[in-house]
């Protein structure tokens, strides 16, 4: 059985709040899911300024240590959570044009 740590939407219409869960692959985003490991809301607290996440960190270690893949997102917060360390960037990352042209004049030999 494939498992993800994926997002649940739950809230209203322009308010989501999303739950953090291992469900089996196959299943659908609000389907039932195996264990909750934490929230998240994306949108930031009026008072506080700041999003809200809460994460069971030992249960996630669990399922990660099982062969569970995060989707992006959830690898994101993980990423930010310190569970997953960061992905390495792409290494055919395209540059700005400033950078590329600065980058071609420091590699040409002075005459």
């Amino acid at each position: 059985m494939a498992v993800r740590i994926r997002f649940a939407r739950h809230g209203v219409r322009n308010k989501p709040f999303f739950h953090i869960v291992a469900i089996n692959a196959r299943q659908k985003r609000d389907g039932k899911p195996l264990e909750k490991l934490g929230t998240y809301s994306p949108h930031p607290n009026i008072k506080e300024g700041a999003k809200h996440i809460t994460l069971d960190f030992a249960r996630t270690k669990y399922w990660l240590g099982v062969g569970a893949q995060p989707t992006d997102g959830v690898r994101f917060l993980l990423e930010r959570a310190g569970l997953l360390p960061p992905r390495p960037l792409h290494p055919k990352v395209k540059r700005s044009p400033i950078a590329a042209a600065s980058a071609a004049e420091s590699s040409q030999p002075e005459a």
